[in-house]
């Protein structure tokens, strides 16, 4: 792990390739899994607040969703996150003409409903953030239905941090892509 400002970074990120595949994976992140996408406090409000102007842009069955559980549930963890439809995808969750989940928050904010992009979590996968101490820690978490994403990165020669660039700087700020810029440049030094 390398410090950065209030964040531990695990190397992986500077190591690992990534670059989403989604013909390949058909959106699977936002199907697959046991909870819904985690959510910071300050989404959760967003997501009640402007919920009525992100509902016009979701599949029914997601509305349905939303209608009975909220715009937000409460995982096993007791951590906030996005309902699922029936168990499944996420009930923010929309399929384009080729079956590719995709997001019904995203699709909102494309089309000038909203000024919030996504969840973060989402917006910086396959870069997870949790606590450790007063830090947090940024981990890349490895999933099998992100192995085309993996083959994709490595054929492009895309690291994991420089594909979450606009992810990176939303959450944290240019400074501080910068700043793993500069880890990276040293960590490639160590490495010859």
């Amino acid at each position: 792990m390398v410090e950065v400002e209030k964040t531990l970074v695990s190397e992986m990120i500077f190591e690992r390739q990534f670059l989403c595949d989604l013909e390949a994976c058909k959106g699977a992140c936002c199907v697959e899994g046991d909870a819904g996408a985690p959510l910071e406090k300050e989404e959760v409000e967003y997501l009640k607040k402007n919920y009525s102007r992100i509902k016009p842009f979701l599949r029914e069955e997601g509305r349905k969703a939303i209608s009975a559980e909220g715009t937000h549930t409460i995982d096993r963890e007791g951590e906030d996150v996005t309902p699922l439809v029936k168990g499944l995808e996420c009930a923010y969750t929309i399929f384009d003409e080729k079956g590719i989940a995709k997001c019904g928050i995203e699709k909102a904010h494309e089309a000038g409903a909203i000024d919030f992009v996504k969840p973060i979590s989402c917006h910086l996968y396959p870069i997870r953030i949790t606590k450790v101490a007063s830090y947090d820690a940024l981990n890349y978490s490895k999933w099998e239905i992100c192995d085309p994403a993996c083959k994709l990165g490595e054929a492009k020669g895309l690291k994991v941090y420089r594909f979450l660039e606009k992810a990176i700087t939303r959450k944290f700020g240019k400074n501080y892509f910068s700043q793993l810029e500069e880890v990276d440049k040293a960590l490639d030094n160590l490495r010859k």
